[in-house]
């Protein structure tokens, strides 16, 4: 199971880049620098240490312009902004609150789709959670990987659910097809 780590240095409770180091070291496929609330040479700066910490493991979330300043090939959008596969960028990955952003995605050539909110979350406060069955359609309509975030905790996890969990990374986790004719 891939896992990817999305930031928000507002909760972390220790040292953000000794953070950043744990994920990388810990096995987080992808880092993704959220940051919104940062001003573009703040960010700018941010992405630099952290890309000198993860490498490639790092992916911008919506700037594209900072990350190719800064030589970094891997972007996060939202679909809004997702309007066909950039060239410079060895990933890219994309955020969709619906099966039909889902297929587009897939179509513009995105690598992977985020979808959520999975559960009710505090970043979410208000919206109805898509559910688990959510990420299951997706994942049964496209051949690209698909993840889950919002509101997921080891406590929310059900094996029947199909979700699969990493201890001590619970930020997004990928729905696990299950393959024809294979029992898990």
């Amino acid at each position: 199971m891939e896992v990817i780590a999305v930031t928000n240095r507002t909760f972390c409770r220790e040292d953000f880049f000794k953070r950043i180091e744990r994920l990388y070291k810990g096995g987080a496929e992808k880092i993704i620098l959220r940051e919104k609330d940062l001003e573009a040479e703040e960010y700018f700066a941010l992405a630099k240490k952290c890309f000198e910490i993860c490498g490639e493991k790092l992916f911008v979330n919506s700037r594209t312009g900072i990350a190719k300043k800064s030589g970094i090939k891997n972007i996060h959008l939202p679909m809004g902004l997702f309007t066909e596969k950039d060239g410079f960028f060895n990933h890219t990955g994309v955020s969709v609150h619906s099966l039909g952003e889902a297929m587009t995605a897939e179509s513009l050539g995105a690598d992977y789709i985020i979808g959520g909110h999975i559960f009710e979350t505090d970043c979410k406060k208000g919206l109805a959670p898509k559910g688990t069955g959510f990420i299951r359609e997706i994942s049964e309509a496209v051949k690209i990987p698909v993840y889950a975030i919002g509101g997921i905790s080891p406590q929310k996890n059900s094996a029947s659910q199909g979700l699969r969990f990493k201890r001590g990374l619970p930020y997004v986790l990928s729905y696990e097809r299950r393959k024809p004719g294979r029992n898990h």
